[in-house]
Formats: structure tokens, sequence, C-alpha cells
């Protein structure tokens, strides 16, 4: 379990098959390294990671086929590109940011990105790579001022339109400044992942059996008190 709150940047270097190296940038090498242990959970690009062999500035992975087939894990090795990195929430931590697992739902893209005279305003959508599960698992979770995380940063969607064709981000500029966001170009991928909570109210919803609970309707909300 994450918090969608990034700690420091890393690189990916692929050591072969479905293993790879993730090497911490010195700036934030301390606070990832201080008590990192084998087997300890970390978010690479909001990817959920096992650590298998500790490095004197990094750490040794393996990924599951799954993992590399639906998020941009193995781009990023292709981009040499700067990922984003957290490790695990632990018990009596802070809680700034929302509950992420490291479990991508789908890639998405971005769109465009506009700055703005107190932030960053970032679209992104569906690529054809993946409409399929940006389609099943993003688009029903997309809730203007609900939670999403975007390559394991923890976002608040500004906008979106009903369809779930697309969302917007408002980025505060030192999120902005200590995240690889500040890389992406339009077109470029990103690891999504929704908010936990909504999946779960999605397939409660999705699952009523209609001869024992009626159907959640605005008529049944307004007439127990909820609109």
């Amino acid at each position: 379990m994450f918090t969608g709150l990034i700690q420091a940047l890393g690189t990916v270097k692929a050591l072969g098959g479905d293993r790879f190296e993730i090497q911490i940038l010195p700036d934030g090498a301390a606070q990832i390294m201080a008590d990192l242990a084998i087997g300890d959970s970390v978010a690479v690009d909001g990817v959920c990671l096992t650590v298998e062999i500790i490095l004197e500035q990094g750490f040794v992975a393996t990924a599951s086929p799954e993992t590399l087939k639906r998020t941009i894990l193995g781009e990023a090795v292709e981009r040499a590109g700067r990922v984003n990195i957290e490790t695990s929430l632990r018990v009596g931590s802070k809680i700034g940011g929302h509950f992420v697992t490291g479990h991508v739902d789908s890639i998405g893209s971005l769109d465009k990105s506009v700055q703005t005279a107190q932030a960053w305003e970032m679209w992104f959508t569906h690529n054809r790579a993946n409409e399929d599960t940006w389609w099943e698992n993003v688009a029903p979770c997309l809730v203007p001022k609900g939670s999403i995380a975007v390559n394991g940063i923890s976002l608040t969607i500004a906008e979106c339109d009903r369809q779930g064709h697309w969302f917007k981000v408002a980025v505060i500029p030192h999120t902005y400044a200590e995240t690889n966001l500040i890389y992406l170009k339009s077109g470029n991928w990103v690891n999504l992942e929704g908010d936990v909570l909504g999946k779960y109210v999605q397939r409660f919803i999705s699952y009523q059996n209609p001869a024992q609970n009626p159907p959640i309707t605005n008529d049944f909300l307004a007439e127990h008190g909820y609109l």
C-alpha cells in the first residue's frame, strides 16, 4: 500500500528477461535506502515491485508478464527516462495523498500540458493500444474532485467528461518539479490507477441482485434522503 507521495526519482535498467535494476538518483537515495530490506514493496512509476537484491544506491526486482503488459515499465527502459519512487506505507505514517495499491489499471497518454499562474494543468486520455483496459478500469472511476494515481503520483481530478474519454488535473509547482511529470511531452504514456474505494463501490453496485435489492438510482437516493 502506498500514498502517491513521491520520495525520489530513479532510472530503470533491463537485466534481461523480466528482471530490472532500479537506481535511485542521488537527491533521494538516502531516504529510500535508509531502511530498505529484501522483500519490501516499492512503487516504481506506480508499479508495485518487490525488492530482491539491494544495491548501493538501488535494488533489483522482477516484473511479471502481466505487469509488463499492463504498464509502461518496459517503455521507461527504452526511453532511459526518470521513474517515480515511493516506498510502502508504514503503520502510523501520515497519509497525505490517497490509498494507492501499486496495481496499475491501464496506460493513458498525456494530451496536453498548460502552465498557469498557480499550477500546471494536464489533460490525459486513452490510447489505441490500451482502450479496453481504459474503458473497463479507468473511465468508471473518473469523478470530479476524485483521486487518481498518474505514474504513482496522487492527483485530484479537476475535470472529466461524462463519457470518460479524458480527465484533467491541476499540478502544483512542487509536485511538477519533484516528479517525472516535468519530463512528460504530449503523446507520452503514463501508468494509471483509479481510486480503490471507487472500484469497490462500482463492483458492489454492478453485482446487486434486483430480486433482493432495488437498483440504486437517483429516485432511490432521493427517497432515502441522499439527494
